[in-house]
């Protein structure tokens, strides 16, 4: 059976990236959403990002990239494996081509959202993911 604990998500930007418009409507509508959404500003970086997350016990890491940040994600992905924090969801929104998803998926990523994603499909995924991760254990 699915436990209806509140779903918990950390929103965060690694790296040089400051521009956070877009992370904050993903917040607003997780909120909306009934999720409990923690933010951690931009600027971070990988550790503080692995750090925040373990003390907060997030279901859910989600990260906004703009510029060419993301390409960090997977060393992030390498320290939450180390950490055993593996059980994490981590989705990726922003200005990322085409060509770059796959390689973000092969490393762990679960979904990457490009901008005019409705805000109501990102509430969806994470609500219907993270329930199948905890249906599965």
């Amino acid at each position: 059976m699915i436990s209806m604990k509140n779903i918990r998500v950390l929103l965060t930007k690694i790296g040089f990236d400051g521009h956070d418009r877009g992370l904050r409507l993903v917040a607003s509508a997780l909120r909306d959403g009934g999720i409990e959404v923690i933010y951690t500003g931009p600027w971070q970086t990988i550790e503080q990002v692995t750090e925040t997350a373990l003390q907060e016990d997030v279901d859910v890491v989600g990260i906004s990239s703009l510029g060419y940040d993301h390409v960090l994600i997977p060393k992030l992905l390498e320290l939450f494996k180390e950490k055993e924090m593996d059980n994490i969801l981590v989705i990726v929104g922003g200005i990322i081509a085409p060509d770059e998803v796959p390689a973000l998926k092969d490393a762990g990523v679960a979904e990457v959202f490009h901008p005019g994603t409705k805000l109501s499909s990102i509430v969806e995924f994470v609500k219907e993911n993270v329930s199948i991760k905890e249906a599965n254990g």
